[in-house]
């Protein structure tokens, strides 16, 4: 008896630490009491746990029964409700996060959060022993795309090789590792379903935590003996009459290697070649330059007066965290951007917190499920354009008006007093026209007496510094480029060839990228993209469940062929074009094709080349399996 009451204190007492919200949907599963449903659903107000504001006798109540539950389940005893009613689901799932979650929602979040058992659909093996004429693939990018493809297919006995032009793997998460790189999703939700991490430090983790995530992932499912480290591609060629893609990549050396497969998996992405902008005298300049996308090891910028080029996501993340460091910090500016408050977004998670997502049956899933609504869906209504609203430059809807409001009054909290600097940096286009960041010290950091807001433009760089077009001279040892990647150019600089030879360039051209889903294309038979034209997430999401959602879809495209025989699949042009079309039109009725907004989700001619219009539950839908109707299979 006295052990049985310090189990349960000591239980007690770990859930203090635990967020109120999933424990008590928790002990709804455990106990099968629904009642608690009504008793916390008066005081949710949205999915973030800050907008949950439980009284504490009801979340003192809560944790009392649900520590007596879990010694109940430790003592042998069974959950009341392991799989509850599709229409019990939806009702817990709408309490969770205070709005209504609908019946289409339901499946695809079972299914994520592998709160239900059997909700994943068995696949038989693409590759059985024994099979004749075997399929095989070539994955090029070792980053979180390309693991999760080569899982995958490990999974299902495909023999694959992995392509890495770096040294190591990671992709994104290896090349870019300047102070303060961090994720900007929440990483209980941004990583893989099948092997969720219940050990991040962070809420929102540096770049070191999750990049020894993907190598733990490599390890764990045996991916590293398949890699090609420091071998770049150089071309990737497809044999029509032997159905095969030839490979061919060099190492640092010279050394020339080439493999052949059947499928070609492209898993370099969007943002993997950094972009310096072409100002004029750029190579005069007699100090140091540095891009935020290929940071040396070696870098210091101590006690450097630093120009800092850019106001986007890794600006916002390597500015504050440089700003002790250096002697100045002069930060231009060409437009300013949405930085918002994010509950948590340098925060450390805490032991307690750490033990109910290990040691609470169905916490952590219930704990994805929110920063997934969060995150997700829950924020695409802001994107729509409502054709009736009269909203200039600063709203498209009164949602959209109402964001703005909420995101304004966090800015003018941080500036408080320093009207100069709040002129400057409200944005001029409506909130999610680009990408919404998370304030991890920004304005702080530009309230500091050494660093310098500069809104006027770049005339041309001199040896001792930046000539602006007043005249005016900022004299730096340091220029540090926040200015992004090549987006618009996909698969860039590798020479892709496909039916009669036509190359990727060919078909795109220099910033025009189309694909059918953002995975196939027409006259490049068995060649799969992951995180290809128009699938970037533009307002929230995580790019690891996109990843998912891909490769489940291409391994369904290997599957058809195993099981007809097929060598060769190649999707319809007249499929892929009426997708594009579609996917054109949606786009044009979104935040990101307002006149106001200047973003690199737009190529040279204005069409939305990255971004893609779907909620995060029909992209799902779209590439659960493949419609063989939309391919030609040979």
């Amino acid at each position: 008896m006295t052990e049985t009451k310090h189990n349960v204190a000591t239980s007690r007492q770990r859930l203090e630490g635990a967020a109120v919200v999933p424990l008590a949907l928790s002990l709804v599963q455990l106990s099968g009491d629904l009642g608690v449903l009504d008793e916390i659903a008066p005081f949710v107000r949205g999915a973030w746990e800050h907008l949950q504001v439980v009284p504490e006798p009801v979340a003192a109540s809560l944790r009392d029964r649900l520590a007596r539950e879990l010694d109940r389940i430790a003592a042998g005893g069974a959950p009341a409700l392991p799989d509850p009613a599709p229409e019990v689901v939806q009702r817990m799932m709408t309490t969770a996060v205070g709005e209504p979650v609908h019946a289409e929602y339901i499946r695809m979040l079972l299914e994520h959060m592998h709160l239900e058992a059997g909700t994943a659909e068995p696949v038989a093996p693409i590759q059985p022993a024994g099979a004749k004429a075997p399929l095989s693939a070539i994955i090029i990018g070792a980053g979180a795309s390309g693991l999760c493809a080569a899982i995958r297919l490990g999974e299902q006995g495909v023999p694959y090789t992995v392509f890495e032009k770096n040294e190591h793997l990671g992709g994104t998460w290896f090349e870019n590792r300047y102070p303060g790189c961090a994720v900007d999703t929440p990483n209980h939700f941004y990583q893989f379903s099948f092997e969720p991490n219940n050990d991040w430090p962070n809420y929102f983790s540096r770049q070191p935590s999750i990049r020894a995530y993907l190598e733990k992932c490599a390890h764990k499912y045996g991916v590293l003996p398949h890699i090609r480290f420091g071998r770049e591609v150089d071309s990737a060629i497809y044999d029509e009459e032997r159905k095969v893609w030839r490979v061919t990549a060099r190492d640092r050396d010279g050394g020339v290697e080439s493999v052949e497969a059947n499928a070609l998996i492209c898993a370099v992405g969007q943002l993997n070649r950094p972009m310096v902008p072409s100002i004029p005298g750029l190579a005069d300049f007699g100090g140091e330059i540095l891009h935020t996308g290929s940071w040396p090891e070696a870098a210091d910028v101590s006690g450097k007066r630093v120009a800092l080029v850019g106001t986007g996501a890794s600006a916002v993340q390597v500015g504050p965290a440089i700003v002790d460091q250096v002697k100045s910090l002069h930060v231009m500016q060409r437009s300013g951007a949405w930085v918002v408050r994010r509950p948590g977004i340098d925060k450390a998670v805490g032991d307690h917190k750490k033990w109910a997502l290990d040691h609470v049956p169905y916490y952590a899933a219930w704990y994805r499920f929110q920063l997934f609504w969060a995150f997700g869906d829950g924020l695409f209504e802001a994107l729509k354009i409502d054709p009736d609203w009269n909203g200039g430059s600063e709203s498209i809807s009164a949602h959209n008006a109402q964001l703005r409001e909420a995101m304004l009054r966090h800015v003018k909290r941080e500036l408080e007093g320093r009207e100069d600097l709040l002129e400057k940096v409200i944005p001029t286009y409506p909130p999610f026209g680009k990408r919404v960041l998370g304030d991890a010290g920004w304005y702080k950091m530009l309230r500091r007496e050494h660093v310098h807001l500069v809104t006027t433009g770049i005339e041309r760089i001199e040896a001792s510094g930046l000539r602006l077009k007043d005249g005016s001279l900022v004299e730096v040892d340091t220029l540090l480029f926040a200015t992004g990647f090549q987006a618009g150019r996909m698969l860039w600089p590798m020479n892709i060839r496909g039916r009669n030879g036509i190359s990727i360039r060919d078909a795109w051209g220099d910033d025009n990228p189309r694909a059918y889903l953002g995975i196939t294309a027409p006259d490049f038979p068995n060649l799969f993209i992951l995180y290809g034209p128009n699938t970037n997430l533009g307002h929230g999401g995580s790019a690891i469940f996109l990843a998912e959602c891909q490769v489940r879809y291409t391994l369904s495209l290997l599957q058809s062929m195993r099981e007809s025989g097929a060598r060769e699949v190649e999707v319809r042009r007249e499929v892929h074009d009426h997708y594009n079309e579609v996917i054109d039109e949606k786009l044009r009725k979104l935040a990101w094709s307002h006149p106001s907004v200047t973003t690199w989700y737009k190529n040279s001619s204005g069409r939305i080349v990255t971004n893609q219009p779907w909620r995060l539950v029909e992209y799902w839908e779209l590439t659960r399996t493949a419609s063989l109707t939309d391919y030609h299979l040979a």
